[in-house]
């Protein structure tokens, strides 16, 4: 397929909040392209953390997880602040949350077949 999602970018208030959340709630690899952007790896998908004063104004990614208690743990645990608390949808159930530089994101947990 030539066309498929293959890199999300993160507008950030702070890069190194934002890029250390990762890595502590996730286990996600970083590498500093400079003062304002970082690298993702080992998400899943390619990405970057971009402090830079001309990011994007917001991104709304899901994460995908198999144990979503365990997974909102390691959000908080790592700084994040639930916006939504768990809710079931047609796909699962799932919740958001905001990491320190202010991204919300989802986590997800797949309903059995």
């Amino acid at each position: 397929m030539a066309d498929r999602l293959d890199y999300i970018e993160f507008p950030s208030t702070d890069r190194e909040k934002s890029s250390a959340f990762f890595r502590s709630a996730f286990g996600w690899g970083t590498t500093s392209y400079g003062p304002v952007y970082d690298g993702i790896e080992g998400a899943g998908i390619d990405g970057g953390v971009d402090a830079s004063a001309e990011r994007v104004a917001a991104t709304m990614a899901v994460v995908r997880t198999d144990d979503l208690d365990a997974a909102e743990q390691r959000v908080v645990a790592a700084g994040g602040t639930i916006t939504r608390p768990q809710f079931d949808f047609p796909g699962g159930r799932r919740f958001h949350f905001r990491e320190p530089g202010g991204n919300e994101l989802a986590v997800y947990v797949s309903r059995p077949e």
